[in-house]
């Protein structure tokens, strides 16, 4: 008889090939305890945190740690049922309207998570006879939304509007809605979406247009509110997706928009509607992040300082690092055999980041994937920095240079 994880012998024999190579499993990594923001006790040892997506340092805030320990006390830790159930307090309701009045929206929608948010609009929005035209490069929750869906998929190449249009204008069919999705950051590499050229394709073909600024949201535009903010297209964004677990740093997902029909999307969202709506303190929390993000635009400026400060230092020390500089920042190594030596001896010499494999990433070479955050400091960024140059110098994954003098 065939076993029923049959199917896994593949990655299991990758997998352990990885920790051979290593020792340990990159993908089973415990944080003992966070210390701060920005430091983790990680195998009995303090180390800095460079692959979180915490980026605001939001994660510590004192203020939204006061406001679950209030809600858990006023209402309980749960809420035992959907949001077309039990599971609305009002609550959830003050916190959709603050999200809708953030980004300047009719209408806001929470979910339990940031994946619910893409899986379950983009399966409510998509029907059989509409096309899904989605970024090569999108987010698995992207992908399995459109797989919940059953409209006709079309990829198109990564953040390229030309394409994108030429594939629409292609499409015969008139009758036909068409949704295009793009992110405004994209999280394995933090290249950020031309929102502005891909806003124009969607007004001159017809389409509609949904955003996941998922790792945008807090970091890019005047106020936060994300790539389409900073290219001052907003009005021409349908969807606004996002999740609250990057720089809010709680847990749970959104979407905004002005079309009034988003309050019957609720009633045809599987994700919504069949699973446990976010406890109080959760929401409570959320709450509590968006003030200070508002209130704090400072930590914006000073998150996008330090990501151009660590980028500059990567490249300064001979590292094949992202093009464009937001607060994730790839390190592009060319094989596996030097990826995971060099990750392993980044962990032992107190940094960590995300280990990408092929197939994974975008263009089959391994990544070193580091988030950035407001609350790094200085010194802690050229830490890193020169802990990066002695791992790839120790395990011979790049040719570095003199060792980086603080600035």
């Amino acid at each position: 008889m065939t076993s029923l994880f049959a199917k896994y012998q593949g990655i299991a024999s990758a997998l352990g090939a990885v920790v051979a190579a290593g020792g340990r499993n990159p993908f089973a990594v415990v944080i003992e305890k966070p210390v701060s923001s920005t430091v983790g006790i990680i195998e009995g040892r303090h180390t800095l945190l460079f692959g979180t997506n915490n980026y605001l340092g939001l994660s510590q805030s004192e203020r939204a740690i006061k406001a679950a320990q209030d809600a858990a006390g006023a209402c309980g830790v749960g809420t035992t049922g959907s949001r077309i159930a039990n599971g609305t307090q009002s609550l959830h309701r003050r916190l959709e309207h603050k999200i809708a009045a953030f980004f300047h929206r009719r209408d806001a929608m929470v979910f339990s998570t940031g994946y619910q948010a893409n899986l379950g609009m983009i399966s409510a929005l998509a029907g059989k006879d509409d096309y899904l035209l989605l970024d090569a490069d999108s987010h698995a929750s992207i992908y399995d939304g459109s797989r919940l869906s059953s409209a006709q998929v079309i990829r198109f190449r990564h953040n390229d509007p030309d394409d994108l249009y030429k594939r629409i204008k292609r499409l015969d069919a008139p009758d036909s809605a068409k949704l295009v999705v793009v992110e405004g950051i994209y999280s394995m590499t933090g290249n950020v979406a031309p929102v502005k050229e891909f806003a124009a394709v969607k007004k001159e073909t017809g389409a509609y247009l949904l955003v996941d600024e998922a790792h945008s949201f807090g970091v890019l535009g005047e106020h936060g509110r994300g790539a389409a903010e900073a290219d001052g297209v907003e009005a021409d964004v349908d969807f606004v997706v996002g999740t609250f677990s990057k720089s809010l740093g709680t847990v749970g997902g959104y979407c905004v928009s002005d079309h009034p029909e988003l309050e019957l999307v609720r009633l045809n969202c599987r994700p919504y509607m069949f699973t446990a709506s976010l406890p109080p303190e959760i929401i409570a929390a959320t709450a509590a992040a968006l003030e200070e993000m508002q209130e704090r635009p400072e930590l914006r400026l000073r998150l996008m300082e330090n990501a151009a400060r660590l980028h500059a230092g990567f490249v300064r020390i001979g590292l094949n690092a992202s093009k464009q500089v937001s607060p994730v920042i790839a390190v592009t190594l060319e094989t596996v055999e030097q990826a995971i030596p060099m990750w392993n001896r980044l962990l032992e010499l107190g940094v960590y980041v995300n280990l990408s494999l092929p197939p994974a990433t975008p263009d089959s070479r391994p990544l070193l994937r580091c988030s950035v955050m407001a609350t790094h400091t200085p010194q802690q960024i050229d830490d890193a920095i020169e802990i990066f140059r002695q791992a790839a110098q120790e395990t011979g994954a790049t040719a570095a240079p003199a060792p980086l003098v603080a600035s």
